[in-house]
């Protein structure tokens, strides 16, 4: 609800009386002028408008190279940036992120020719309707895919510029009582012999990690069993360990990979097979024996309704930068709870802290090998296996422009 003008009349011939269902007295200098302050801030804030988008394309190389058994191998990611400004001056920046180069420039086209001019002048505040909005705009060609990679952007964006106005932290924001989360180092080595797999993995103990994901999907079944049984033993019996496939099987080789598996006190099994096939995940689950996480891959709230309806999922694992951003993020988050399911998240680690931070149904956060941490101010913080989300307002990611100028991508004007 909105705060009104005072109507004639509202204000009793004595000096006080009701206003707009608030009893002030007017007789008082101090009160008339604090009440007259606080309706033009509210009026002020209801005037708010979006002035300003920029978007932007950059080209990220990787540290090394890394492989897993669906995308091979992978030298660079693309990271599509978006920065929305309020007609007060303030600033919400929101991104997202394609493997390879691919698709960055398709999403950067959308934000620029289709997204910018539906924004332009919308209230900011009103970030479901805003949602709503863009989703109906762009469902033709959206329903997911591309589209759901730009919204998620701008949806990101519009939540650091909510909080910030706020002036908290977005997990705070959110509604989290606690900033410690769990973390997992979430390796992208499936082509790294065992002696290197376990140099990298002992390196990620000593930055602070108590969980380890390796990749799976090797040619030969049994090379994954060795490498498995080889962590296993390096990491000791009961340190948390996942294992991904990245879509790699089908439901019988996923579901015997699984019985492999099980000896070795696996986590849970990440994407056995193609996200689309929610009874394949099921039977996987059921036959398998391990857990089962899933959900990187599905871009729309209806994929995960239908994948958690079928009782093919122990731990689902949206990602805020494709699945529609934070709106939609927490809409997962609490449907998992609804089914008595933890939730988990899949990359860009310096924003699912926060939202993780605020679900009462958190699993581990992953932190991604596609980091930003060459770009930027503050990287996320890992001590004895909990990341800390971070106390600046908004989401506190500071990036650092000149150093991304570097590798920024074509420009689409």
């Amino acid at each position: 609800m909105g705060v009104h003008p005072p109507e004639t009349g509202a204000v009793s011939t004595d000096g006080s009386g009701p206003i707009n269902g608030a009893t002030v007295s007017m007789t008082h200098p101090v009160s008339a002028r604090l009440f007259f302050y606080l309706y033009q801030q509210v009026s002020h804030a209801e005037s708010m408008k979006i002035q300003s988008i920029a978007s932007d394309l950059f080209y990220i190389p990787l540290p090394e190279v890394l492989t897993d058994s669906t995308h091979g191998v992978m030298e660079h990611f693309a990271l599509v940036t978006v920065r929305i400004r309020d007609n007060q001056g303030l600033e919400g920046l929101g991104y997202t992120y394609t493997v390879g180069k691919t698709g960055g420039a398709a999403i950067l086209s959308m934000l620029e020719f289709d997204i910018k001019r539906l924004l332009l002048g919308e209230d900011p505040n009103e970030i479901d309707r805003i949602f709503d909005k863009l989703w109906w705009a762009l469902h033709y060609v959206g329903r997911g895919g591309i589209a759901s990679f730009a919204i998620s952007a701008v949806d990101i964006a519009l939540w650091d510029l909510k909080s910030k106005r706020a002036n908290q932290p977005l997990w705070k924001f959110l509604g989290g009582v606690d900033d410690q989360v769990k973390a997992y180092a979430g390796g992208i080595d499936l082509q790294l012999p065992i002696d290197r797999l376990e140099a990298q993995t002992q390196d990620n103990l000593d930055r602070g990690f108590r969980a380890i994901k390796m990749k799976v999907g090797r040619d030969k079944l049994e090379e994954d069993v060795q490498r498995v049984a080889a962590m296993r033993d390096f990491l000791g019996p009961d340190l948390p360990l996942m294992v991904d496939a990245n879509m790699r099987w089908s439901v019988n080789q996923a579901t015997e990979a699984a019985k492999a598996f099980a000896d070795y006190n696996i986590y849970w099994l990440e994407e056995p097979v193609i996200p689309e096939d929610f009874q394949g995940h099921r039977r996987v689950l059921v036959e398998g024996g391990i857990p089962i996480a899933s959900g990187e891959n599905l871009h729309t709230i209806y994929e995960f309704e239908k994948l958690i309806t079928a009782g093919g999922i122990s731990y689902p694992e949206p990602d805020v930068a494709n699945v529609g951003g934070i709106t939609i993020w927490r809409k997962v988050a609490q449907m998992a709870e609804q089914a008595g399911l933890p939730v988990t998240s899949h990359g860009v680690h310096d924003l699912h802290v926060h939202l993780l931070a605020a679900a009462p149904n958190a699993s581990f956060l992953e932190a991604h090998g596609f980091g930003l941490e060459r770009f930027l101010e503050y990287p996320l913080q890992i001590e004895e296996g909990f990341a800390t989300a971070p106390s600046r307002t908004g989401h506190g990611v500071c990036l650092d422009w000149d150093a991304l100028e570097h590798h920024r991508g074509p420009n689409l004007n």
